[in-house]
Formats: C-alpha cells, sequence, structure tokens
C-alpha cells in the first residue's frame, strides 16, 4: 500500500485534474435522478392496500386524490370552479354535487348521505381525483396548478398536497442545511486544527465525494427526499474523521522524514487506507443492513450511504492528499497555536477514574432502556410539517368544517348483488367514526337500472371488474382509532366479499406502522451482529466487540429516551 501512496503523492496534479473532472459526470447524474417525495411509495408491493393502488391505477386510470373545500362561494362559482380544475391536465375527473344533482335543486331537498358529504354550513366539498399516483410528477404538478386557480376560500387538502409541499420545502430548505452543517464543520476545524486553510480542503475533498455520491445514484433511477437531504450532512459526519486521521498521520511521517514530503504522504496513505478500513467496514455494515428492510426506504438510504461511505474513504486516500501535497505552503504559512486547548486533562481525568464511569453507566442503563422502549413514534407525515403549509391549513379547514381528516376507499367486486351492497354500506356507516359512504348506491339508488346511469358516474365508480366506493373518517391517519376503523371496515366487507380491499392514505398508514416495527427491530438485531463479528475478526477478540457494541447500543438508548421523559414524541423517520 505504501507504494501506491507514493504513486498517489507523486502524480497529485493529475489525481486533482481527474477530480475535478469527475464533477461533470456527477452533476448530470444528480440532474437525471429523480427525487421520490412520497414515503408511502416504498411499501412493500405484496401488501394488499400497495396490490389495490396499482389496481386502481390500472383499472380506473386513477392513482391519487384530492378534498377540496370552497367556503363561502356562490353555487355557479363553485360550479365553474370545477370545470377549471376538470381542465387541469392530469385530473380524471371531479366529483362534486352536480354529477348526482342539479345546482338549482335546494340543498335541504337532496338525500342525507349526500348532504352531509358535500355541505356543511357556508362550505362544500368536491374530490379530486388525479389519473396517476400520489407521489407521480404529474398528480403534483396538478395539484400547483389548482392551487393558482384556487382563492383564499378555497382549501385543497390530501397526499398529493403534503407530497407537493414535502417537495417545495426540501427544494428550498436543503441547500440551507448543507450551507449550516458545512459552516459549523469549517468553525470546528478551525478551533481544533493547526492551519486555517486545512478545514477548507477537508471541506474540498468531502463535498466533491458528495458529488460523486449524489452523481452516482442515477443506477437507481430514483431516490428518496430523505436519502438525498441525509446524505450530505452524514457523510460530512462520517467521513471527516478519516480526513483528520490523514493529516495527523501526513504531520508525524514528516518528521520521520525530513524534507521528502511525498514519501511521508506515501507512508500516511498506506497508514490512514489500513487504520480507516476496519472503521468504514463497520459502518458501511451498518448501513447496509437498513437493506433488509421491507419497507424499501431502508433499501434507499443503506445503499447510497454505504456507497458514500466508500466513496468518502476512496476521495481520503486520493484527492485529499494531493490537496494538501499542492497547497503545502499555504498550509505551513496560516499554521497557528490550537485554538482551543488539547484534552489531555479531561481524558486524564477520565480514565484515573474509570470506576466512576461505570458506576455511571449502570445507573443510567435501567431508565435508558425503559425511557427507549417507551418513546412515542408518530407516523404521519403531516404531523411534521410547519401547520403553516397549504396542506396542513387544507386539512385544518377539513376538519373544522366537515368533521373528517380521512377518505377510505373500498375496492369491490362489480357483480355483488345490489342488495348485500346496500346491507354492507349501512354495516359500514355504523362503524364508530365513519361520517357517511359514497358509492353507486347512494349516487343513483339500488333501484336504478343499470342502463340509466349516467357514463360519468360510472366511469368515475365502476371499471370491468371492482366498484369503488368512499368512506369518510372524523380520525386522523396513524392514529390508534383510525387503524381499529380500518381493521373494522376491512372485517365487514371481506365478510360480503373476500377479495375486497379498504385502501387509501390511512390504511397504508397503518401498513407502514406495522412493517416498520418489524424493521426496526430487524435493522438492529442484524446490525449489532455484524459490527459485532467485523470487531471480532479486526481485533481477534472476543470481550472487545461485546463491550463496544455495549457502550454504542447505551448511546443509542439514552439518545432514544431523552424524548420519553421530555413528553415528546419521534417520528419515524428521526427512528
Amino acid at each position: 500500500m505504501v507504494k501506491v501512496g507514493k504513486w498517489i503523492a507523486k502524480h497529485r496534479v493529475l489525481m486533482l485534474i481527474i477530480g475535478f473532472l469527475l464533477i461533470i459526470p456527477s452533476v448530470i447524474g444528480m440532474a437525471k435522478t429523480r427525487v421520490n417525495y412520497d414515503l408511502l411509495s416504498y411499501l412493500p408491493e405484496h401488501l394488499e392496500t400497495v396490490k389495490g393502488q396499482d389496481i386502481l391505477v390500472d383499472e380506473y386510470g386513477m392513482g391519487a386524490f384530492s378534498m377540496v373545500v370552497v367556503e363561502n362561494m356562490d353555487m355557479k362559482d363553485v360550479q365553474k370552479l370545477e370545470d377549471q380544475f376538470s381542465e387541469v391536465p392530469h385530473v380524471k375527473d371531479v366529483l362534486w354535487y352536480d354529477d348526482v344533482a342539479d345546482i338549482s335543486l335546494p340543498v335541504e331537498m337532496i338525500p342525507k348521505d349526500l348532504k352531509e358529504a358535500f355541505f356543511k354550513g357556508d362550505a362544500t366539498m368536491m374530490l379530486v381525483l388525479f389519473d396517476n399516483t400520489t407521489s407521480s410528477d404529474e398528480a403534483m404538478d396538478a395539484v400547483g396548478q389548482m392551487r393558482k386557480l384556487a382563492n383564499d376560500q378555497c382549501f385543497i387538502s390530501g397526499m398529493t398536497g403534503v407530497v407537493t409541499d414535502i417537495k417545495n420545502l426540501a427544494l428550498k430548505e436543503l441547500p440551507v442545511y448543507v450551507v449550516i452543517a458545512a459552516l459549523l464543520s469549517l468553525v470546528v476545524l478551525e478551533l481544533t486544527s493547526g492551519s486555517f486553510v486545512v478545514p477548507i480542503l477537508f471541506l474540498i475533498s468531502i463535498g466533491l465525494a458528495i458529488l460523486y455520491n449524489l452523481g452516482s445514484n442515477i443506477f437507481l433511477g430514483e431516490t428518496s427526499y430523505i436519502t438525498k437531504a441525509l446524505t450530505a450532512v452524514l457523510q460530512l459526519g462520517v467521513t471527516m474523521d478519516y480526513s483528520i486521521f490523514l493529516l495527523n498521520s501526513y504531520e508525524e511521517n514528516k518528521k520521520r522524514f525530513p524534507g521528502e514530503k511525498e514519501r511521508a504522504m506515501g507512508h500516511a496513505i498506506s497508514n490512514t487506507f489500513k487504520s480507516v478500513a476496519g472503521s468504514s467496514v463497520t459502518t458501511v455494515a451498518g448501513f447496509v443492513a437498513l437493506c433488509v428492510m421491507t419497507f424499501a426506504l431502508g433499501r434507499d438510504l443503506g445503499i447510497v450511504m454505504a456507497k458514500g461511505v466508500l466513496i468518502g474513504v476512496i476521495c481520503c486516500v486520493t484527492v485529499l492528499p494531493s490537496l494538501v501535497l499542492v497547497f503545502d505552503k499555504p498550509i505551513e504559512k496560516t499554521k497557528h497555536k490550537l485554538l482551543l486547548s488539547n484534552m489531555d486533562k479531561p481524558s486524564a481525568f477520565i480514565t484515573k477514574h474509570y470506576k466512576v464511569w461505570i458506576v455511571v453507566f449502570l445507573v443510567l442503563l435501567f431508565p435508558a432502556i425503559y425511557g427507549n422502549n417507551h418513546t412515542k413514534i408518530y407516523y404521519n407525515i403531516a404531523d411534521s410539517l410547519p401547520s403553516t403549509l397549504d396542506s396542513n391549513v387544507a386539512n385544518a379547514e377539513l376538519k373544522k368544517d366537515f368533521d373528517m381528516s380521512n377518505i377510505h376507499m373500498v375496492m369491490l367486486d362489480r357483480s355483488m348483488d345490489a342488495k348485500q351492497k346496500s346491507k354492507m354500506f349501512d354495516e359500514i356507516d355504523s362503524v364508530k367514526g365513519v361520517k357517511w359512504t359514497i358509492s353507486m348506491n347512494s349516487l343513483i339508488g339500488p333501484a336504478v337500472p343499470d342502463s340509466m346511469i349516467p357514463n360519468d358516474i360510472k366511469e368515475m365508480l365502476q371499471s370491468d371488474d371492482y366498484e369503488l366506493a368512499f368512506v369518510c373518517s372524523e380520525y386522523e391517519s396513524a392514529t390508534e382509532e383510525v387503524n381499529t376503523q380500518i381493521a373494522s371496515i376491512d372485517k365487514i366487507v371481506k365478510s360480503y366479499d373476500k377479495n375486497a380491499m379498504v385502501i387509501g392514505e390511512a390504511p397504508l398508514m397503518k401498513d407502514l406502522e406495522d412493517v416498520t416495527n418489524v424493521d426496526l427491530v430487524n435493522v438492529n438485531a442484524l446490525s449489532i451482529a455484524a459490527i459485532f463479528i467485523i470487531i471480532m475478526i479486526i481485533f481477534k477478540s472476543i470481550s472487545l466487540p461485546i463491550i463496544l457494541v455495549a457502550v454504542i447500543e447505551f448511546a443509542i438508548m439514552v439518545n432514544m429516551a431523552i424524548p420519553f421523559y421530555q413528553g415528546t414524541s419521534f417520528h419515524l423517520l428521526q427512528v
């Protein structure tokens, strides 16, 4: 490895030319890698809710919908707005009162279920159906155009609206987070390093590694916005140690080989590679463990971050040494005394009183385990977003005006007997928290012959094999109440049609909770086992990996327990 290190040191200019030229394909790769803003799309395909979403697209040409609340607007103006929404590209259909009755008909004269569904006081609601999936660019563009058409009296809710806001927020704030992380790292490095130039070189080297990693994601086709947001910050934090180690090794080898900087750097590269190999392998193993998650976001994040660590190591032993040698004179000229005193005294105190720290560990162990096991995790994506976003404002208006938070979809066999369907929906209406149901029965009535049903209603609610119904719920997604409600509705529909499905945002979030609860346990167990084995092989010891893993797990539990004792909760993504 020393020969390779010397070759890199000798050809440092070539290394930098190649390093900076690689920026071009990296930027192209980043531009061509789609960013997915919908976490629910990462659920495993075998789930009934996911299969139902696919059937919805295939059978109905519909993949998502938004609930639109209109306040204090004349019926004729609402109808005009409905027509405008219908003209928006990728809006498949708009379901409103005028689809089943003439707007000249007084509201008081329409059936109770339809009145509750479409009207409440001075507010009315319409369902806007999109021809593509929730997180598709087409559906998000449609929501964006609808928002431009709407005025202050119109509120567009639904998961597509949430995903659109997530996208806009991420595009706006992600660069800010990366800049803040880089500046904070620069400040810490300036305080702890012996030269003002070195921290800048560190950030350039790591910055290039981040660009390479993000650009190479093109082979994945797309990555989650969570992955994109975390990659830069995580890679910066995880690989910074490697850079510090290389510089320290270089300084030591310069003392061994006075006046032979290339030789000193060659040995520094060799020493760094050998030293960080074990550390990087354990880090990679931790990220690779995420790939076993059935929730595909884990695989997405695991692959990208494992790749990022490897790229970071390569840049640390190629780009960074070249930068240090090229800028050797500026480094020497800007050398200064350490702005932050060394840590010899604190470390000496800790090692001298090691028994005290063992006692502290034992005392904190039980509250750490208890707090870690009782920290609440919430799964509602919208709850983690600012309340001022358009989607959350719309959800609040929906709750205020109609006392509803969700609409589930029931997909059943089209050939089911009309009386059985009517009986089934009566049972669904009696489930706690269900406000109303909209189906062919409620819109047309069971006595109307199929030949007399308007084609637009047929296309909206019936396909060749299935019939669709909407069930309104007063409960928010990812709550115990809505999960119980979904289970009850699912039990009812399957008693009438074993192949019927209950799908939509809340059922998907229920599956998200069920899937990730199992995934998190599996990932934790696998990562512990992998890191234990790697440390055991590297250090050829049984006791050492037990100690190291115990310390790491203790630190994780303390960190996870803090929110419990603060009375707060974690979002799934923070876990």
